[in-house]
């Protein structure tokens, strides 16, 4: 089967929020099958979510693969953010509507700058709905944030 583009799952778990945590990256390359995840002491879910995505496009990065993106996330924090709410930050000094300084603002600078470079299509995905990439990825970031990591498909 010829591989036209590369789908990306991504999720992120935190324990007590914030708390130990963890990310989870599915790649479908074609027939191929790739996971990447990692663990924080301490953070919050919302940066793990994001923390998943940027892991994904460095690992595109990393490894010149260069077709176009879909990317599936269950945070509509993620997607918002990096499709809707970002430019105005940005206008704005990096503060949000309410005039506050944006929360985790280094990660939405690194994710902001690879999504200009991979121009990911993104999708929403209903979290614990029987999304079998997407409870792969939540079962990869919470093993992570447990301490505990799955065996992982390379």
């Amino acid at each position: 089967m010829k591989q036209d583009k590369i789908i990306i799952y991504t999720d992120g778990a935190a324990r007590g929020n914030p708390g130990r945590a963890g990310w989870g990256t599915v790649f479908i390359l074609g027939e191929k099958i790739i996971e990447i995840g990692g663990r924080s002491e301490h953070a919050t879910n919302n940066q793990m979510e994001l923390t998943s995505a940027i892991e994904g496009l460095k690992y595109l990065k990393k490894h010149k693969l260069d077709l176009p993106v879909e990317i599936f996330a269950d945070s509509k924090y993620v997607i918002h953010g990096a499709t809707e709410w970002i430019h105005n930050w940005i206008k704005n000094n990096w503060r949000n509507s309410a005039k506050k300084p944006v929360l985790n603002r280094e990660l939405w600078e690194d994710l902001h700058q690879l999504t200009k470079e991979f121009e990911p299509k993104w999708h929403y995905v209903k979290g614990h709905n029987g999304d079998k990439w997407n409870d792969r990825a939540d079962e990869i970031a919470t093993s992570f944030a447990d301490d505990e990591p799955v065996k992982l498909r390379k």
